[in-house]
């Protein structure tokens, strides 16, 4: 699970299951000039109120989060885990609104002399946190806002110097840029340094800065593509090289990922673990 793939919207369906989780513990129920002896149960005194309310909105939340965060969409009786998430939130939002207009469950209707206890802190806590939730949750994947990275992607470490060896592995860059003319680093390894003016490279030893001379570099054809490292603003299916619709992985914000190949618009990206797919929507990567 990739925690860099949340978003800002399942950032505010988290906050709001915290919230409803504290305000469980909080009062059910309030009742003017009661002795202090007078002890009034918080909401996990009330089966409807933890079932429909409390549980509903928490097993909602911690749904979609972990829908957000699996390479793979999972099913559960045909509906995605996040759509799944979905109406558990909207359930408990529609719960917390029908125990706050009658907190004392029909009590109140008993004998036809007493109006029963009024509304607690702790039930109106969990109407505000579940309608959040719920607003957020649907909000999600129609507000660009909503849909953003929770977790900034990391950048990429400093250039070093030429010929220095390169930093951290697979999924992070920590590559220079290449001089003009050289080669690109091999796809599996980033951050390979070029060959050094008028000499075969040497790998693993470091060599004294020299000036490039443009004219007796050998030029590289403009339409040339050299690997490069990149992050998505949004998570993105990879699709298969051979045409099929269905995604084989999801790029996920926050992990850095290898282009080794353009096909006009397209790319052709390699995952950590190997994978080589297409990824048909390229906007707004952040190249490393």
């Amino acid at each position: 699970m990739n925690i860099r793939s949340l978003t800002r919207g399942d950032g505010v369906v988290i906050g709001a299951a915290v919230l409803l989780l504290i305000a469980s513990f909080l009062g059910l129920y309030s009742v003017k000039d009661a002795p202090d002896s007078l002890e009034l149960p918080n909401l996990w005194g009330s089966g409807p109120v933890v079932l429909g309310v409390v549980l509903a909105g928490i097993i909602g939340a911690a749904l979609i989060v972990v829908a957000r965060g699996l390479p793979q969409p999972k099913k559960v009786a045909g509906l995605d885990l996040g759509q799944l998430g979905i109406a558990f939130t909207i359930f408990a939002a529609w719960s917390a609104l029908g125990n706050v207009f009658d907190p004392a469950s029909g009590v109140d209707n008993v004998g036809g002399g007493s109006d029963g206890p009024d509304l607690g802190m702790g039930l109106i806590l969990a109407l505000v946190a579940t309608l959040v939730m719920a607003a957020a949750a649907v909000a999600t994947p129609l507000v660009p806002a909503l849909k953003g990275s929770l977790l900034p992607a990391a950048r990429p470490a400093a250039p070093q110097p030429y010929g220095g060896q390169p930093q951290g592995g697979y999924g992070y860059p920590g590559a220079q840029q290449q001089p003009y003319g050289g080669q690109p680093g091999h796809p599996g390894q980033p951050g390979q340094p070029g060959p050094s003016f008028g000499g075969q490279p040497q790998p693993g030893q470091p060599q004294a800065a020299q000036p490039q001379a443009p004219q007796q570099a050998q030029a590289q054809p403009a339409g040339d593509f050299s690997p490069f490292w990149f992050a998505v603003p949004v998570p993105r299916p990879l699709f298969a090289e051979d045409g099929s619709p269905t995604p084989i992985a999801e790029l996920a914000p926050g992990t850095w990922y290898l282009a080794v190949e353009q096909r006009g618009a397209n790319l052709v990206a390699q995952t950590q673990d190997g994978r080589r797919g297409v990824l048909q929507d390229t906007s707004g990567i952040q190249r490393g």
